[in-house]
């Protein structure tokens, strides 16, 4: 099935009668063309996952400001930091900040705690409200 309206069948059936196969062809969106490529795209992913420090920063952290000048590094392309979120999105990249933990965490009390505590803490479903159970 295809999710279409009417109107656009319409359209495509005159369109197809009146050129061809060549009247529903795809054709290319309107705008300016990407400054990168499918290709440096890829690439740029492979550095991006390198992480920050590899390229010279002080923390792991990619940034706007970082990535933009990876590119132009890289690639010689300038894009302004504010637009660089838009070449992520491309990319199907989103927007992470780094988990914050404590660095006295201690995994191993952590998972005894899980093991022990927790089972004889936490409420079995018999024990909830009648609306959360649901």
């Amino acid at each position: 099935m295809v999710r279409t309206s009417r109107a656009s069948v319409t359209r495509w059936k005159q369109a197809y009668e009146a050129y061809g196969a060549k009247g529903v062809e795809a054709r290319p969106h309107p705008g300016k063309s990407p400054k990168l490529t499918r290709q440096q795209r890829r690439r740029l992913a492979v550095l991006l996952k390198r992480g920050a420090r590899k390229h010279g920063y002080s923390t792991a952290l990619w940034t706007l400001v970082r990535v933009s000048q990876v590119i132009e590094r890289h690639f010689g392309v300038h894009y302004h930091p504010g637009h660089v979120w838009r070449v992520l999105r491309a990319m199907q990249w989103t927007s992470q900040k780094p988990e914050r933990r404590a660095r006295e965490r201690d995994e191993r009390a952590i998972a005894k705690w899980r093991e022990q505590a927790w089972p004889r803490i936490k409420k079995s479903p018999a024990h909830w409200p009648k609306h959360c159970a649901d």
